[in-house]
């Protein structure tokens, strides 16, 4: 099921994501194993689309593709109108520390790096110079925005899970990218952690003008989003 409850103006403008027909098999001793068939949607700039269904249905691996971290057997995606398989991994690689932020579950935070440090960490390895140059601050204004400015020399050991969890939307949000993927940012936090969290990066969304993609099994979090895409035995129904 696909719901658009888009705002008008999102309707007419160039798809930052277009995914046509997707499918992705995988074959091993037992066989092949259709894990997803036939997916075809579009995303406008500063859309918020809630990728939902049952565990096993496909959701990671389809967010998995459109980050181009994973390959289809067949289809297109296209990012801010590039066709990632028509390029190569290391092509695929740029435009993704261009285009693209990154909140998981686990956190994904670097253990001996502080807060300051994993939130600059995506600007320091950016080739512009004038990025790195301005790491350190802009890494420290993000983490104020999160509301951790107290804690920038915390290492991740020492945060709770909601915060660990802001200081991965510092860092996904710092390189103020055009996409941010999130693959259940909620799923080991409590429910009032939970919703701090979703509320910043809402409110981050907003105010960056990000396309946000999620996958959750949370309906109320879904409910929020302008769009549910509901994956059902690897199919959108």
């Amino acid at each position: 099921m696909s719901e658009p409850t888009t705002p008008s103006h999102t309707a007419a403008s160039t798809p930052i994501i277009a995914v046509e027909h997707v499918f992705k098999s995988v074959t091993d001793s037992t066989g092949t194993l259709d894990i997803l068939r036939d997916i075809d949607f579009r995303l406008a700039p500063r859309e918020t689309a809630a990728i939902v269904g049952a565990s096993g249905s496909g959701k990671s691996t389809l967010l998995s593709i459109v980050a181009g971290l994973d390959t289809p057997t067949r289809g297109t995606v296209r990012l801010d109108g590039h066709d990632l398989f028509a390029i190569d991994e290391d092509a695929r690689a740029a435009l993704r520390a261009a285009k693209v932020g990154f909140v998981f579950q686990s956190f994904q935070l670097m253990g001996n790096l502080t807060a300051l440090e994993n939130v600059m960490l995506p600007l320091e390895l950016s080739e512009r110079r004038d990025i790195q140059k301005g790491a350190r601050k802009a890494a420290a204004d993000m983490l104020a925005r999160v509301g951790l400015g107290e804690r920038l020399s915390h290492y991740p050991k020492v945060l709770s899970g909601g915060e660990q969890q802001r200081v991965a939307l510092a860092r996904a949000f710092v390189v103020q990218p055009a996409v941010l993927l999130a693959d259940e940012p909620t799923g080991s936090l409590d429910f009032a952690t939970g919703e701090t969290i979703m509320r910043l990066m809402f409110d981050l969304n907003r105010e960056l003008g990000t396309t946000l993609v999620l996958v959750t099994h949370d309906r109320a979090i879904a409910a929020q989003c302008d769009r549910r895409i509901t994956i059902e035995a690897g199919r959108v129904v």
